[in-house]
């Protein structure tokens, strides 16, 4: 949904509200679990955020509060939602004059405590929302390097027929999240800004 003006909290809720009671806009739920399906467009960054069990921990903390949605102009309504299948939350994001707020569903969670070690969650998206897809957010620590990585996996497409038209300004608004959302995750976990910047790489 693109607006003119910021929305108040209460048009916010009224929006997530009436999200949460509509199907999901794209037929392939869970399509984050395995091989992107055809007709997608995959992005796929990873970062490091540190090494040992602390670092898992706060990486795994920061994903619990949506820190890696802690974007100048983006918020996530609300950072108070519980990281649970079926918790649906809205994306408020603004500039140059317009508004854009989208809604997505948590499709399911990621709890493994083996090697790698590996916690995070799935959301997609919801009608009113300006791409059709699944978003996978992840934080893994692995056994044989001890280190821990945020990971970010999407799977989109374009929704109505005015955003496929659009669609370069869209791959460029869903790059510049990905980087915004890779440097949040950083700050979270107090890595060095230097080490931060020479870490984040594209993996396709």
């Amino acid at each position: 949904m693109f607006l003119r003006r910021r929305p108040t909290d209460e048009e916010i809720r009224a929006f997530v509200s009436a999200q949460a009671a509509l199907p999901f806009s794209y037929r392939e739920v869970g399509a984050t679990r395995g091989e992107p399906p055809a007709g997608f467009t995959v992005d796929h960054y990873r970062v490091r955020l540190g090494a040992g069990r602390a670092a898992f921990e706060r990486g795994v903390a920061a994903l619990r509060t949506w820190q890696m949605f802690a974007i100048d102009g983006v918020a996530l309504c609300w950072p108070s939602a519980p990281i649970a299948a079926g918790t649906t939350v809205g994306v408020l994001a603004g500039g140059y004059g317009v508004w854009s707020l989208n809604a997505c569903r948590i499709v399911y969670l990621i709890d493994e405590p083996g090697w790698p070690t590996r916690f995070g969650f799935a959301y997609g998206t919801l009608p009113e929302h300006a791409v059709r897809g699944e978003e996978r957010f992840l934080i893994e620590w692995s056994r044989g390097s001890d280190e821990v990585h945020y990971d970010l996996l999407a799977v989109s497409r374009p929704g109505p027929l005015l955003l496929q038209l659009a669609r370069p300004l869209v791959r460029r608004t869903q790059r510049r999240f990905a980087r915004g959302s890779l440097a949040a995750m950083q700050r979270a976990a107090a890595l060095e800004s230097g080490a931060a910047a020479r870490a984040a790489r594209p993996i396709r």
